[in-house]
């Protein structure tokens, strides 16, 4: 069992020592996010300087309702992932090989029409944001592109959800390192080279998902054979489509609903001005860093859940479901202690303005102080989906968000001070906490499942 895994890079969470298999599973997707965030960079860059700021702008606004609508897949997606990871651990090969087949059959089912629609409704999409007209021809253009990328969105990360379910997440930093490696050198092709503006932006993007996604059917293909992958659809299964929307699409709606959520908060951080929103983006690129960790320890927390549910090895699940968040936790309190140390240096980086400084500055302090709190409760979250209980978490994210975190900032911003509105996050994550603490105690089905299973 050890040789195959290795050789296939699965990682089994039904044995060896937790937290290890955890980390181990954890450090690609880690590397991964860094990598994203490296490329996200470039790419501004790329479009700064040879496109400018309207084209800045454009991309910038283009990206939101794209966003919005490609997180209800990617949250179809782990829920295959969560489904993969059960099947894994009970070593049901028919079930899985029939869930393969069937999210293979929706990708096409689902990213073919988005791809058509996303022609048509851009602009009304875009006329409802009130895009401004000198940058309106870029965002329309840009828009539909990646609309008609959204296949290769969707297919890829439906195929990460079934690596990490299988408990392979070391194949998706290379598909990543494939796509952000192709998506420089075409950024530097077509918009530097050819000066075809946001639309060879938009083109690249495209082109690396869609290479991303056929290098992950290939890999699938070969490294787990007993998958019975496939290119192209070839059926699909009504009861494995009922399990992956009923699991999948309350955490697609969401995130969806976090999308639109942030909208509304970035509304009150604009209307503090444009310094204040200078140093809320600088800020940024050092509270990101921290949710790099978080995400990644919640994926290895889903996989764990999973499998070992599935294995029916309910003293592992007892072993770990607080374990791993406690640990996440204390990962990420130590992190934000290290860059809340060394803010200032790394933030005169990016600006020399001192009001900028200062609110960048105690921006990263509160969220860095406060963001274990969140990596505690995303780890419970993704331990109780892991088993597919997703109703009681999805009900806490959305009142996390939209009945404490919004209304809080609002109430910061009418009652006190604008510039402190970043107080909703450790209210709400500490909110989102508590609730979870409060599930693992006194829910009767985790205490059930805990002890003996369903």
């Amino acid at each position: 069992m050890e040789q195959t895994m290795k050789k296939s890079g699965k990682i089994d969470m039904t044995t060896g020592p937790i937290m290890k298999k955890v980390l181990l599973f954890a450090l690609p997707i880690i590397l991964g996010n860094v990598l994203q965030q490296m490329y996200t960079t470039v790419d501004t860059l790329v479009i700064g300087k040879f496109c400018g700021d309207t084209s800045l702008a454009a991309v910038g606004t283009s990206a939101q309702p794209v966003e919005v609508l490609l997180c209800i897949f990617l949250g179809i997606g782990s829920g295959v992932s969560i489904l993969i990871s059960q099947f894994a651990g009970a070593g049901n090969r028919e079930k899985m090989q029939k869930t393969c087949e069937t999210a293979i059959s929706f990708v096409y089912m689902c990213g073919i029409p988005l791809g058509i629609i996303g022609l048509f409704v851009t602009p009304l999409i875009l006329r409802f944001m009130s895009v401004p007209d000198d940058a309106w021809s870029a965002a329309v253009s840009y828009t539909r592109i990646i609309f008609l990328g959204s296949l290769g969105n969707i297919g890829y990360n439906m195929n990460a959800g079934i690596l990490r379910g299988l408990g392979d997440s070391r194949a998706s930093l290379w598909f990543l390192v494939v796509s952000c490696i192709v998506n420089i050198v075409l950024d530097l092709v077509f918009v530097a080279g050819f000066g075809m503006d946001v639309t060879g932006a938009a083109l690249s993007t495209s082109i690396a998902m869609y290479l991303s996604w056929l290098v992950s059917l290939l890999y699938i293909r070969k490294r787990f054979p007993d998958s019975c992958f496939t290119f192209l659809p070839k059926r699909f299964y009504r009861e494995e489509l009922k399990s992956i929307i009923g699991i999948g699409l309350p955490i697609g709606l969401n995130n969806s609903l976090y999308s639109l959520g942030h909208v509304a908060l970035q509304t009150l951080v604009n209307s503090q001005g444009s310094v204040f929103m200078a140093g809320q983006a600088v800020a940024g690129r050092i509270t990101g860093l921290s949710n790099v960790a978080i995400t990644a320890l919640s994926s290895a927390a889903t996989t764990f859940s999973g499998q070992n549910y599935g294995a029916q090895n309910y003293d592992r699940l007892r072993a770990g479901y607080i374990k791993i968040p406690v640990i996440s936790g204390l990962i990420t309190l130590a992190a934000g202690l290290a860059m809340i140390t060394v803010r200032m240096p790394i933030l005169r980086c990016f600006s020399q303005d001192e009001t900028v400084l200062m609110y960048a500055s105690r921006y990263v302090v509160i969220m860095l102080l406060s963001q274990w709190f969140y990596a505690i409760f995303n780890g419970i979250i993704c331990i109780v989906n892991g088993v597919g209980l997703i109703r009681y978490t999805t009900v806490v994210n959305i009142l996390m968000l939209w009945a404490v975190r919004i209304p809080s900032a609002y109430l910061i911003a009418t009652l006190f001070d604008g510039t402190f509105v970043m107080l909703c996050f450790p209210i709400s994550f500490s909110f989102g906490m508590i609730m979870m603490i409060a599930y693992y105690v006194f829910s009767p089905k985790w205490k059930e499942i805990i002890r003996t299973g369903l």
